[in-house]
């Protein structure tokens, strides 16, 4: 019987903590990329680690298990250093460019675990292939922008076609390195999911604090400007929680790109707080997005 059929329950539960993980995410994200246009990426990403750092160990610490085997936590490490990349792309992506537009092409990153798990030999059900489809191109949709009016030679005035948008190659780097980050996690997650998110931020704390002494990246000016970073590192660090939690009892491929629908929540917040208008087109790509996830939901049953 194949894997899906022989742990439906399971697999809702992973379905459930990728969604929570995809609204921790985005919300992280948001605030992460509205911090970084005031400070510069390797500080907001210094001090948030910082704090995933301590959350990850304590939860760790109460737990009280071991380490797993070196393997385990070599893949950790992996996560730390392809995450690592890909963050610093998508926060310096989202400071620098429209976040409506940022954050749905960082996300096509899910076909990273999407093409990892289907040639590993996962097997989901023709409709939860559909869904994944379905919020794959519900994203690139959204990644979508059009040119500015420009004038004619009359009075009326033409737009021109649909164009790369400002951030969006940072946002492809962000996508492969978010990508990957989804598939080491998991291999890291079969040893001890506390453990993989602990040896992941250990790592990246390594990383980002070389990064923000070469690039001598100004530390925050206090408390309240430290803040906002601090939240980001809370829900990050919960969000890799859940998702890697979720890789153990799920389908990677499927998680993955539930995961992955964050920009649904970044694109929200852009619009209500920032007042970024949404294109007509990305609302289809959100709406297209979503339906790919209840159709996910249902082929677990």
């Amino acid at each position: 019987m194949p894997r899906l059929a022989a742990s439906i329950p399971g697999l809702v539960a992973a379905l459930a903590l990728a969604l929570c993980s995809s609204l921790a995410w985005g919300v992280a994200d948001f605030v992460a990329g509205l911090k970084s246009r005031t400070l510069p990426v390797a500080t907001v990403m210094l001090v948030a680690v910082v704090t995933g750092l301590l959350l990850a160990g304590a939860v760790v610490a109460v737990r009280g298990s071991g380490p797993p085997p070196v393997a385990y936590l070599g893949f950790g490490a992996l996560s730390a250093v392809v995450g690592s990349i890909g963050l610093a792309a998508f926060y310096r992506g989202l400071a620098v460019g429209s976040m409506s537009v940022v954050a749905p092409i960082a996300a096509t990153g899910a076909a990273v675990p999407v093409i990892f798990g289907l040639a590993g030999g996962e097997r989901p059900t023709a409709l939860q292939i559909a869904g994944a489809v379905l919020a794959i191109v519900g994203v690139v949709l959204a990644a979508r922008e059009h040119g500015p009016a420009e004038p004619t030679a009359g009075a009326a005035r033409r737009r021109s076609g649909a164009q790369l948008a400002r951030g969006a190659p940072l946002a492809l780097v962000a996508a492969v390195g978010l990508g990957s980050f989804l598939v080491a996690i998991d291999a890291a997650s079969e040893g001890d999911a506390g453990w993989a998110v602990l040896s992941n931020r250990v790592v990246s704390l390594a990383l980002i604090a070389l990064a923000a002494l070469v690039l001598r990246a100004r530390p925050p000016a206090g408390l309240k400007d430290a803040a906002p970073a601090v939240a980001v590192g809370l829900l990050e660090t919960t969000a890799n929680g859940l998702i890697a939690v979720a890789t153990t009892t799920g389908l990677v491929s499927l998680v993955g790109v539930l995961a992955s629908l964050y920009p649904v929540v970044t694109v929200a917040l852009a619009r209500i707080v920032l007042g970024e208008r949404i294109a007509r087109l990305q609302q289809l790509g959100a709406v297209v997005a979503l339906a790919g996830v209840v159709l996910i939901a249902t082929g677990a049953g």
